[in-house]
């Protein structure tokens, strides 16, 4: 039961061109500790002219800025081309800009003031990172074969080169599988399985009965509808073609209705080789928010123990109609909002493609980071 290094893997080629993404808030201690690191280890083992950098770090009150300073002139040395942009304009910056009655991104709160969405702001935030893909492409008259986003988490090199590896380089996007407080797994917003549902539970076997759970337990990719959880791999041509794929949230007079969606979620809805390449979960590459969490889901043993997946499995089994019936409920709550929005909102556009990805809260920034209202 437990997960084994079955999965077919190619070796990630030094001729293979590969694009860095992250944003950074208040990260300084991961990033001094264990990030940048690993990503120079894992830089040095690719080749230094096969990567480029983008990174855009946005009003730390930490040390972030000073460690991505430091993490830039190592790249220097390595010659590596990159982009860091550190900027000085916070959270509460943001909060105090009065927006015109015109601007995107923006809810009405129960107490009737206007509040900056989440999503949208962190999908303005990756864009930018994104943007670089064309300006580095065209320095080079070479475009890059595969985009790979990072988080604020620990993690190797040898773990992003399993992910490169992941069904041997087929794929729209696949991702690792993150833990902050393991058995329990972290991004619940983001991950849907193959037939679009929320996962069952947070702990192994992690999905409801189906082919993702079945690949799961065999040790093979797990095909799923959306993921990102810490690492995330993708094909990078939907990037640089004209009009590129982008992040975005959902239109703000549906958010208006409470109910939100990850960027991270609707971008596989967006991307236009989610269908013939498909996403995919990499179930060996487990990643974590600490060393603590790293080192739990990366034993020298199995993972998960036999322990660990019988109980998981038999609480699966337990579990299994309480899963459904929330899932159910909340997908009834969304899907009749969804019509109500419809119905309310004849004068402007009422698509949502990405209806598996919408859940039932309404998320904006705050001063210390981001709140549910």
């Amino acid at each position: 039961m437990s997960v084994k290094s079955i999965l077919p893997e190619r070796k990630t080629t030094r001729d293979e061109r590969i694009f860095f993404a992250s944003i950074h808030w208040n990260n300084g201690r991961i990033l001094k500790l264990h990030w940048t690191a690993a990503l120079i280890s894992l830089i040095k083992l690719l080749g230094p002219s096969n990567v480029y950098v983008s990174i855009l770090e946005s009003g730390s009150w930490d040390d972030t800025k000073e460690v991505l300073q430091q993490f830039d002139t190592q790249l220097a040395e390595l010659g590596v081309r990159r982009t860091i942009m550190l900027e000085n304009v916070t959270h509460q910056d943001e909060l105090s800009r009065v927006p015109s009655p015109d601007d995107a991104g923006y809810v009405l709160s129960p107490e009737g003031t206007r509040e900056l969405r989440r999503i949208p702001y962190l999908a303005r935030l990756r864009n930018r990172v994104m943007s670089e893909v064309s300006h580095a492409a065209g320095s080079q008259g070479r475009g890059f074969d595969k985009v790979v986003w990072l988080n604020d988490v620990v993690f190797q090199a040898k773990d992003v080169i399993s992910l490169l590896s992941t069904n041997n380089g087929r794929y729209a996007a696949a991702c690792s599988l993150d833990f902050s407080k393991p058995p329990q797994y972290y991004d619940t917003f983001a991950l849907r399985d193959d037939l679009g549902r929320k996962t069952a539970s947070q702990v192994w076997p992690f999905f409801s009965p189906g082919k993702s759970r079945d690949a799961l337990l065999a040790g093979v990719p797990v095909p799923v509808q959306s993921c990102w959880n810490g690492l995330v791999a993708m094909d990078a041509a939907p990037f640089q073609r004209v009009g590129p794929l982008e992040f975005r949230g959902t239109p703000d007079s549906l958010a208006q209705l409470h109910l939100e969606a990850s960027e991270c979620c609707l971008i596989h809805v967006d991307n236009p080789l989610t269908t013939t390449k498909g996403v995919w979960i990499n179930p060996n590459v487990r990643v974590g928010y600490s060393a603590e969490a790293y080192a739990a889901v990366n034993p020298t043993t199995k993972w998960p123990s036999m322990r660990e997946a019988v109980l998981g499995l038999w609480k699966a089994r337990l579990g299994a109609v309480a899963a459904a019936w929330r899932n159910y409920w909340e997908q009834w709550t969304v899907r009749s909002r969804i019509d109500h929005w419809k119905d309310w909102s004849i004068s402007i556009v009422t698509e949502e493609r990405g209806v598996n990805c919408i859940v039932n809260e309404m998320q904006v920034l705050a001063a210390n980071g981001w709140k549910h209202i």
